[in-house]
């Protein structure tokens, strides 16, 4: 579950986009792409999808780190699913093993978060590390360079039953976006390298 920013704390507006919204992957694939490092080969791209199946509102990282890894996503990395979710009790562990396994990984956190009532549906690519742990009581690590956060009910009084209690339905469409997002970001990154690496092999022969 991710927590709120500091008061004062000032970083850049995240993009954001309503789930149901006609062009909602499309448009958050391209923010996504946009940030991500070219040379996935030399760089590689991690996403770390963070959640537990146990609470309906905070599977909504593990959901994302399924779907992902049911399809092609050559140029990324997904830890965090429903048959191995990375929780509050084991995510030093699991970025320990990213981090011996993959040298320099740019990462990406996924996860649930509670917001306003309005923005209840919406999901956010902000720069700069997620903070999970509200509401756990513990100091967690911070995970990723960016981050998406999905605000999947309303936050203010008794946040583990708000939890308890989301729709699974939103939660799993919200998913589906974002696993969609991520995939379309994923081709576009592979086209994107695939140009680079074009572009060099020529300037060699040249």
């Amino acid at each position: 579950m991710n927590l709120k920013k500091g008061l004062f704390e000032r970083r850049p507006e995240p993009f954001r986009v309503l789930h149901q919204e006609e062009r909602a992957a499309q448009d958050l694939s391209v923010q996504l792409s946009s940030m991500l490092p070219t040379y996935y080969r030399t760089r590689p791209i991690v996403f770390v999808c963070i959640g537990t199946d146990r609470s309906t509102g905070d599977s909504l990282g593990p959901l994302v780190g399924t779907l992902i890894e049911e399809q092609d996503i050559k140029p990324f990395h997904v830890y965090g699913t429903l048959d191995d979710p990375i929780h509050a009790v084991n995510l030093e562990e699991k970025l320990s093993q990213i981090a011996a396994k993959h040298i320099n990984p740019f990462i990406i956190g996924v996860d649930a978060c509670l917001g306003r009532l309005k923005s209840v549906g919406a999901i956010q690519l902000s720069e700069g590390p997620l903070k999970p742990g509200a509401g756990v009581n513990k100091e967690l690590p911070e995970v990723g360079e960016i981050h998406l956060t999905g605000i999947v009910n309303v936050s203010g009084f008794m946040e583990f039953f708000v939890l308890q209690n989301t729709r699974l339905n939103l939660v799993m469409k919200m998913a589906k976006t974002i696993a969609q997002a991520i995939v379309l970001a994923g081709d576009s990154v592979e086209r994107r390298n695939a140009v680079s690496i074009e572009k060099w092999r020529e300037e060699l022969q040249q």
